[in-house]
């Protein structure tokens, strides 16, 4: 879940990082202490609107199948965009045990993307009129 930029707060990287914790130890308290982080302000941040990602992944981490099934939905455009520019990261879990966090490109997303921009100018060239919408 992005969030206000605070080296002290709930970076991409300790929000991965708490999610690897949480699915080997399924202990919110331990996972958020392993983190940097306390367990109240895990809570804060799940019930923060616009966490519905950290919520998902969440539960996901503690076996819930629907939530891990709805990590892998469909996106928006916007959100897809969004993680072409800024990446992702996540938990990088070893025989079940938490390793690291890293930090990627969303590739996933970036073929998305291009899916969707190769959908339209296709409907563009359909309709006869490519360049509508491009500045022509």
């Amino acid at each position: 879940m992005p969030v206000r930029a605070r080296t002290d707060g709930w970076t991409g990287a300790r929000q991965a990082t708490f999610i690897g914790w949480l699915a080997e130890t399924r202990c919110v308290a331990t996972a958020a202490a392993r983190a940097g982080m306390s367990r109240e302000s895990a809570y804060r941040l799940r019930r923060h609107e616009g966490a519905e990602g950290f919520r998902l992944a969440w539960d996901a981490a503690l076996g819930d199948i629907e939530a891990a099934a709805a990590l892998r939905r469909k996106v928006t455009l916007d959100e897809a965009f969004s993680r072409v520019r800024t990446g992702v990261w996540r938990p990088v879990m070893r025989a079940g045990r938490f390793s690291h966090a890293v930090h990627e490109a969303d590739k996933s997303a970036l073929f998305r993307a291009l899916s969707h921009i190769d959908r339209v100018a296709e409907g563009r060239l359909r309709a006869g009129n490519p360049l509508r919408g491009f500045g022509a």
